[in-house]
């Protein structure tokens, strides 16, 4: 029910209660029994075991298993326990993000009043905010938060700060009013009082409306509790990489079983074979090597302040291509802070260093320092945010409110309400009094008579002012109008007829939440990346517009889309609406969700930035949730994947940059390990078409298998970022993790090697060498080693990056090269790995044999700087 279109009499009359005395104890312990307590129901969580099972569903994952059971089955119980191992691991990564899933919800419920202070037959009480039923009378005061959702029947100057639910930077101004329109958003229904939101100032009371779920509140813990989770970027392509991976590599084992048996070789070696070089050919290190870069990714963000609470979130913001940023606390300081002053005429920037010594300036500085309810505690100035940002102001213009306490003692005052839209203090100064006003410039000019200007008093010329006054607020601003009476006596009657009437107009004040310095060029760097920045904002339209124009979001004729009219917008018009709009204003959270859902049906990658209950449901529903560590709420915090320790903005550039170095790095290592199996495949292939014997044992690939690839691969994994890193556009989400050219490097490059590797194997055999396998065994490794020193850039030389820029690469190749010879000249593991020692020259042979491998990989890659393969021009030129 629409309850704030209803008077306070007939929402009495709905709900079976009276407006005064509340309801009777007897009714209200019936319908607790009959309605369940005023709490947020707990999601029903899946069991540990449910959890642990449901992360084996993965098509790479089962491939993974099928391949440590075939190790096992041929005695090589080390390969199986390290896949089994990594296999726990990540299983148990996906288990611990499940259960933190399941903690967003539980958050909502510290929101909820321990206590409430409530009427029942007439007489006030405090009871348990869960005992709380529908027409139960509630009475609120300043410091409380509000118990359950409210239709307000009474108050005096109450104000409640409702950021956390709309996302509205100042707090809410309430009335008792009826208000017409049915469908109005959440911030523009002053006569109620939401779940969890907080009285900032004065008092009320209002009639219980809704309890545990069907509060606003609850609302968004049934948003929180439907709808999965969307899968990374990663997690797509590699589901599609393990299934194009099991395909191929089924076809070729067949392929060598049958060209085995074509040649006369034993059935049970060409089946050891095949079975071992279809575990060869799966990657299983790959977990691993996902685990480990976004495992140091997340170490090197939380360097940068900024918490990863799920893996795969580091790697996702690399490829998003939307970033909806809520602007209240994101963008902004969350803060409400003075912009400009307007008096005599003309606008300033903050009080004049002189200004005691100037009457208008001093008068103005007195108002507003004195006009308030500020209190001051051993933190500091605490209350209304928008006094405390005129508190402030007056204080650094030299109006100290404690001195001026002194000169000018407080004797009576007028607190603000909706109605009248002013507030007024009475100061006694010497054997007079004076009256400082505040309020809406609508409400303060109608009751000014004269006005104060660098000349002294004049009559009011309302007309210039009240334009300054709209255009200020045009600009985004909340505008404050002051105003001043003397008295030469303090007046016997304190009222509002008394004092606030015959006004001298000091002028105005313009407020703003202030974006945050940062922010500028955080979205600049964002749109040099090719990445969308979006405001969403509870705020006003014009608010919202000049934000955007300091940030460098939207100009000023940009068109702000507001939640009403999204509210009429087809799910299929709102998809192209929202490839075009970049600010949001009075956006639901029902409304950010549909922005994130229209976006992603749109072929988008979503990062969504919050720090308020209301963000929640769409920090949960983007693809990847990003949470304000300082002013963010549990709720916010639980529902997202990674959390801003600084609420900085600009953190979450240095998170994409991460994020594509990651995926970078990822890429290098499924590009340098399916070469080295498409060279150990090719040798295989190759050697059999040539009339030559099989060159490989089934040892030897798994040697390979397991160090060769293994070490370099791992270390491939601190490779510094790409020099165009932030220059180039997102990679769109459906893009094959084989783009760019990656499929024809693993095709020619370990054909290349498969040529190269069979080549020594026909001159050393032609020679008649007893060693020739080890010559071929050797040549494959090499071959591989420089291949990893090649491809650590995509595009730049190895001569430009230098061989000391991943000492961990360098000490892997060293390594993998001391272990090889080892595997040649010890004598213990010749018989073990079937070698034989290798004469001086034949190693050197087995060296240059393999080193066209680095240079035809730098050839490609010359090629790919100036343009002839892979489209690099076109993909450089394609930011948006």
């Amino acid at each position: 029910m629409a309850w704030h279109t209803l008077d306070g009499e007939q929402v009495a009359e709905q709900l079976a209660s009276h407006s005064q005395s509340g309801l009777a104890a007897t009714e209200a312990s019936r319908r607790l029994l009959r309605y369940g307590p005023n709490d947020i129901e707990r999601a029903k969580g899946t069991s540990l075991w449910r959890m642990l099972i449901g992360q084996f569903a993965d098509f790479m994952i089962l491939v993974l298993i099928v391949a440590a059971i075939i190790s096992g089955i041929l005695g090589e119980l080390v390969d199986t326990a390290a896949i089994l191992v990594i296999l726990m691991l990540n299983a148990s990564l996906g288990v611990f993000q499940e259960y933190r899933a399941q903690r967003a919800v539980a958050a909502l419920r510290q929101l909820a009043a321990p206590t409430a202070r409530v009427i029942r037959d007439g007489v006030i009480g405090d009871i348990p905010a869960t005992d709380l039923v529908a027409g139960d009378l509630v009475l609120l005061e300043a410091g409380n938060v509000v118990p359950a959702d409210l239709r307000l029947t009474e108050l005096t100057g109450l104000r409640l700060d409702e950021s956390a639910l709309t996302g509205e930077s100042q707090p809410i101004d309430k009335r008792v009013d009826t208000l017409v329109e049915e469908d109005l958003p959440l911030g523009d229904r002053q006569n109620m009082a939401y779940k969890g939101t907080s009285v900032t100032r004065g008092r009320g009371r209002g009639l219980v409306v809704g309890t545990a779920m069907a509060t606003e509140l609850g609302r968004i813990a049934t948003l929180l509790s439907h709808g999965a989770p969307a899968k990374t970027p990663l997690q797509q392509r590699l589901t599609r990489f393990g299934r194009q991976l099991a395909l191929v590599v089924l076809a070729i084992c067949a392929g060598v079983f049958l060209l085995g048996l074509a040649q006369g070789q034993p059935p049970l070696l060409m089946f050891l074979t095949a079975v071992t070089l279809a575990v060869a050919a799966i990657p299983e290190a790959l977990p691993a090597v996902i685990t480990i870069s976004l495992a140091l990714g997340a170490r090197q963000l939380s360097r940068h302040r900024a918490l990863v609470r799920r893996l795969p979130a580091v790697e996702t913001l690399g490829s998003v291509t939307f970033i909806c940023a809520d602007k209240t606390g994101t963008l902004t300081e969350n803060r409400m802070s003075l912009s400009c002053l307007y008096g005599g005429g003309r606008r300033v920037d903050h009080l004049p260093p002189d200004a005691p010594h100037q009457p208008l300036w001093a008068a103005i500085g007195r108002a507003m320092a004195l006009n308030n309810e500020i209190q001051q505690d051993r933190g500091g100035p605490v209350g209304d945010p928008t006094e405390l940002a005129l508190f402030k102001a007056a204080q650094q213009g030299g109006f100290e409110k404690r001195t001026l306490l002194a000169e000018w003692p407080l004797l009576a005052e007028l607190s603000f309400d909706a109605e009248r839209k002013r507030m007024t203090t009475l100061h006694r100064h010497g054997t007079g009094a004076a009256a400082f006003v505040k309020g809406a410039p609508e409400a303060v000019l109608p009751v000014c008579t004269r006005m104060l200007t660098p000349e002294g008093s004049a009559p009011l010329a309302a007309e210039p002012i009240a334009a300054e006054a709209a255009q200020l607020a045009g600009e985004g601003y909340r505008v404050l109008a002051l105003a001043t009476q003397e008295f030469a006596h303090p007046p016997a009657e304190i009222s509002v007829a008394s004092l606030e009437r015959n006004l001298t107009f000091l002028g105005l004040a313009a407020l703003i939440d202030p974006p945050r310095p940062e922010a500028p060029r955080a979205v600049a760097d964002c749109q040099s990346a090719g990445i969308v920045p979006v405001m969403i904002t509870g705020d006003h339209p014009a608010t919202a517009r000049a934000i955007a124009g300091r940030l460098g979001l939207a100009d000023d004729d940009a068109h702000v889309l507001t939640g009403s009219e999204l509210a009429e917008l087809s799910d299929a018009d709102l998809t192209t609406r929202v490839q075009v709009t970049q600010v949001y204003a009075r956006a639901d959270p029902e409304q950010k969700i549909r922005i994130v859902d229209a976006l992603q049906q749109a072929g988008e990658f979503v990062a969504m930035t919050g720090d308020g209950v209301n963000d929640a449901p769409a920090l949960a529903r983007a693809n990847i949730g990003i949470a304000m560590g300082q002013r963010g709420t549990d709720v916010a915090r639980e529902a997202a994947e990674m959390v801003l320790l600084d609420d900085n903005f600009a953190t979450i550039v240095a998170a994409v940059r991460e994020g594509r170095r990651i995926f970078d790095d990822i890429r290098k290592f499924i590009k340098y390990t399916m070469t080295s199996n498409s060279g150990e495949i090719w040798t295989l292939l190759l050697a059999p078409l040539l009339g030559l014997p099989i060159p490989l044992l089934p040892i030897h690939i798994l040697w390979i298998n397991l160090l060769t690839d293994g070490l370099p691969g791992l270390a491939l994994t601190s490779e510094p970022a790409e020099r165009n890193v932030m220059k180039r556009p997102p990679r769109p989400p459906s893009e094959n993790i084989f783009a760019h050219g990656m499929w024809q490097h693993i095709l020619w490059v370990g054909l290349l090697i498969g040529f190269l590797s069979v080549g020594a194997q026909a001159l050393s055999v032609g020679r008649g060498d007893a060693h020739w396998q080890t010559m071929v065994f050797t040549v494959l490794v090499f071959a591989q080693l420089f291949h990893v020193l090649a491809i650590r850039s995509e595009r730049e030389s190895l001569l430009t990056i230098g061989l000391l820029s991943n000492l961990p690469l360098l000490a892997a190749v060293l390594v993998t090269v001391l272990a090889q010879l080892l595997v040649i000249y010890l004598p213990v593991l010749n018989p073990i790995f079937r070698t034989a020692p290798l004469p001086p020259a034949d190693l050197v042979a087995c060296v240059l044999l393999a080193l066209p491998v680095l240079l035809a990989v730098e050839l490609e890659k010359w090629l790919v700087r100036n343009g002839f393969l892979y489209g690099a021009r076109q993909q450089s030129a394609g930011l948006r």
